[in-house]
């Protein structure tokens, strides 16, 4: 449910209120289906490792940012990952190879472009159609997002929280935050990480150790950038928390005078970059947002977008990935049983399980 142009705020409340009550039945039956989906026998394998970067919930929770710090990792411990995503807000079906030279966001999504400047990055709707494709562009594909998708093994999958607004009040899509319910996801995981600081976690971190899965810390950290400590700016972001990133530029020392939340992957129109600048320029404002909305707004043509894209300044953040050697380590586990399953008589990497005929 990505296409939710924002997230209800009774969602992120610990009790359920009337709202969520009155939702509930309805969630009841959008999770139990999708329990149901991601937990059926899983589809296709391809050749390679396939690390899945997933959360429980729908809307952001740092999944693009790990991905590229997992990347990281993964390059200092030998080997060449690929990503892969859907291309969520891109046109393209694939599988494609993202190249920045020629794609913008409304052919692969913003995702997609961030991604691709770190390493090779497959947009496809087909997860098995893409991972194979992908295969042939590194030896370890890391997938973005989909979790709950069953069309693809995973071999390892790591499930982030939020600290701070962790599961929410633990209902079902519409009534709260969660695809499905937490005890039914949780046994697809192979680790589960902890974004950030806070206390709305513990419930995903309780489960996850009765169930014995390794546990793991990452925050997300502000690139210093001398040009907004102290500066009056007009914020803007699209993403699936804006006020994460209003906090972020406060802790940096701007001084917000203008918020500008906009739903998750907003595709800017040339009447709102005309607005922005209109408004930035009466009030005497640096225009700041985030990476992913710049790379909506360069796709975009037209003579405010260009002036947008060159005026407005990015707040660059990066993951830090506590115990990152260890996580590569379960990773590597993970990869050395693949090798094992996929040299045994009867194993088919177009679909079935290992012994399948």
């Amino acid at each position: 449910m990505r296409g939710l142009s924002k997230a209800p705020s009774f969602w992120w409340r610990p009790r359920p209120d009337w709202k969520a009550l009155l939702l509930w039945p309805f969630g009841a039956i959008y999770g139990a289906i999708t329990a149901r989906r991601m937990l059926k026998r899983s589809g296709g394998s391809v050749p390679v490792p396939v690390v899945c970067v997933g959360n429980f919930v729908a809307g952001g929770a740092g999944k693009t940012p790990f991905s590229l710090a997992l990347a990281a990792e993964l390059a200092g411990h030998g080997y060449s990952p690929v990503f892969l995503l859907r291309g969520y807000g891109g046109r393209f079906k694939g599988p494609v190879l993202v190249d920045r030279r020629i794609h913008s966001a409304l052919d692969v999504g913003d995702e997609a472009l961030l991604l691709a400047k770190q390493g090779p990055t497959v947009v496809s709707r087909d997860r098995l159609a893409g991972a194979a494709f992908a295969a042939s562009h590194g030896d370890i594909v890391i997938m973005d997002d989909g979790f709950q998708n069953p069309s693809l093994r995973k071999d390892f999958s790591i499930v982030l929280v939020d600290a701070a607004t962790g599961t929410g009040n633990g209902f079902c899509l519409p009534a709260g935050p969660l695809r499905a319910p937490l005890r039914r996801q949780i046994v697809a995981a192979s680790a589960l990480a902890v974004i950030g600081e806070g206390e709305a976690a513990k419930p995903a971190v309780r489960l996850a150790s009765r169930k014995g899965l390794p546990l793991f810390h990452a925050r997300l950290e502000t690139k210093p950038d001398p040009e907004l400590e102290g500066a009056r700016v007009l914020a803007f972001a699209g993403i699936g928390r804006p006020r994460k990133f209003f906090e972020s530029l406060r802790a940096l020392g701007a001084e917000i005078a203008v918020e500008k939340p906009f739903p998750d992957h907003h595709p800017y129109s040339h009447a709102e970059a005309e607005a922005l600048l209109t408004e930035a320029d009466d009030k005497g404002l640096l225009l700041v947002t985030t990476a992913k909305d710049m790379a909506r707004i360069q796709s975009l043509d037209g003579e405010f977008a260009r002036w947008l894209a060159g005026r407005a300044r990015v707040l660059n953040v990066e993951m830090r990935i506590e115990e990152a050697d260890r996580l590569c380590e379960r990773i590597e586990e993970a990869a050395r049983r693949k090798t094992l399953n996929t040299s045994r008589p009867g194993f088919r990497r177009s679909g079935g399980t290992p012994g399948s005929a």
